[in-house]
């Protein structure tokens, strides 16, 4: 089980004393300048709205903060293994550039060693790693309405079937797929837990994932079926909408959200997703205490596959379901997500 972070009260108090007990254990992103730092950090302290609490160097990375210069943050980084400091530096300073295995190799690094480092420090390799962080500028791109040779240029990508090629592997479909007119919209959004992928139409949300989630692809070309191809770039009022909530949520001002759900599924899958909206903020259950919230103890199996089925993250807290030892247990989003959303709802525990 991953280190059980206290509240954020707690944190920020820690972080204000310049609290060393913390080290290595829990990090801070501050909002108004884009870089997470140690909590005993020498640096003024930030406004606590500003503050956001991560238990790993990983997550700090996922959320787009950048490692403070004064406190070194990824110094345990540079301790275990320079090359990890120094391409996240080199991937920081310029996040457009193609990387190749070449490249890796000319900066005197051993690609399997590498790759084996970044796999296990962060779930992916540094290529893997650098060619997602473009493909989100890419999206963006596409989501203003901008041609794929427009996203290709801004994403650095070497060629617009490069772009393609990449952009079908994660989301499942070609971008010229994506060009419906009045149907269900896409649009990326950033969150404290990495960017994600909003699908909406005028008057209901289908789906909101995370744009790394291996599911992804095989969820996205289900919902162009189900609407018969009649999906694009841009937003709807429903995609604003969950924006704007998301951020409230994170923010600490809103336990649960009041969006209309399009929900595509069986009548059983549906209902354990309607239970799992049933959950309290900053409360969590087992599998099996879901199964009898339906009133059917026996269906913990098919209660667990449908929690591993919601395509729609976070709204739907699937996240609130742990195993029946108190264990994090499995979570399409990764472990790191998981407990930071546990974290962020501590909060909300005490207005309840």
């Amino acid at each position: 089980m991953l280190f059980d972070l206290p509240d954020d009260d707690t944190l920020y108090a820690a972080l204000c004393a310049r609290d060393k007990s913390y080290e290595d254990q829990a990090f801070v992103g501050v909002a108004s300048t884009g870089i997470f730092c140690r909590l005993s950090c020498p640096a003024p302290t930030a406004h606590r709205k500003n503050c956001t609490f991560y238990s790993t160097i990983a997550a700090c990375f996922e959320a787009g903060y950048r490692p403070c210069k004064r406190c070194d943050p990824t110094g345990a980084i540079a301790a275990e293994a320079p090359q990890l400091q120094h391409l996240l530096e080199a991937l920081e300073k310029d996040p457009a550039r193609r990387w190749r295995e070449a490249d890796v190799e000319k900066m005197g690094y051993d690609l399997s060693t590498t790759r084996r480092l970044f796999k296990r420090r962060f779930g992916m390799t540094f290529l893997e790693m650098a060619r997602l962080s473009r493909l989100r500028q890419g999206f963006t791109e596409l989501s203003r309405g901008g041609r794929v040779i427009d996203a290709q240029v801004d994403a650095g990508f070497e060629s617009a079937s490069a772009f393609r090629e990449y952009f079908t592997q994660v989301t499942g479909l070609r971008p010229s797929d994506l060009n419906g007119q009045g149907g269900i919209a896409l649009q990326c959004c950033d969150t404290l837990v990495g960017p994600m992928i909003i699908a909406a139409d005028q008057t209901h949300l289908h789906l909101l994932e995370f744009v790394d989630r291996r599911a992804l692809p095989r969820e996205m070309q289900k919902l162009y079926r189900a609407c018969r191809g009649n999906m694009g770039f841009g937003s709807t009022p429903i995609t604003e909408k969950t924006e704007q909530q998301l951020t409230e949520f994170f923010a600490g001002e809103r336990p649960e959200f009041d969006l209309p759900l399009a929900l595509h599924g069986t009548e059983f899958t549906k209902r354990v997703w309607r239970a799992l909206c049933d959950i309290p903020a900053g409360q969590t259950r087992s599998y099996a205490q879901l199964a009898q919230m339906l009133e059917n103890p026996t269906a913990t199996r098919a209660v667990a596959r449908a929690n591993r089925t919601n395509q729609i993250a976070i709204v739907i807290p699937c996240h609130r379901v742990i195993g029946a030892d108190g264990s994090l247990t499995g979570y399409g989003g990764g472990l790191w997500r998981k407990q930071k959303l546990l974290e962020v709802e501590r909060a909300y525990r005490a207005t309840q």
